[in-house]
């Protein structure tokens, strides 16, 4: 059971960096701490089938609010935009035919 508590916990500093990385507006940091965090919940997750009663009792009570700010932070994100809406300049080259 504490190796699975330490692991959420793990889970709980990288969704705090991604909050904290959100206040400062390092995104880019923030994203990778998530995508860390989702990771981690996804191991946790795979070791659920293997967990007795008591101990899904005790990490479901303990991953809901992680999980909670996690999808919080998620949201905060910004939206990912393109750096540039101008049109692509054509190539000369690619509207010669090379066999003529």
């Amino acid at each position: 059971m504490d190796e699975l508590l330490k692991a959420l916990a793990a889970v709980a500093l990288d969704v705090s960096t991604a909050e904290d990385a959100l206040d400062e507006g390092a995104a880019g940091a923030a994203r990778d701490s998530l995508d860390a965090a989702a990771d981690g919940l996804a191991v946790l997750r795979s070791r659920w089938p293997a967990l007795d009663a008591r101990e899904r009792r005790v990490l479901g009570a303990a991953a809901a609010p992680v999980r909670a700010r996690l999808d919080a932070a998620r949201a905060r994100m910004p939206r990912r935009a393109a750096v540039s809406t101008g049109l692509a300049e054509a190539d000369p080259e690619q509207e010669t035919d090379p066999l003529h």
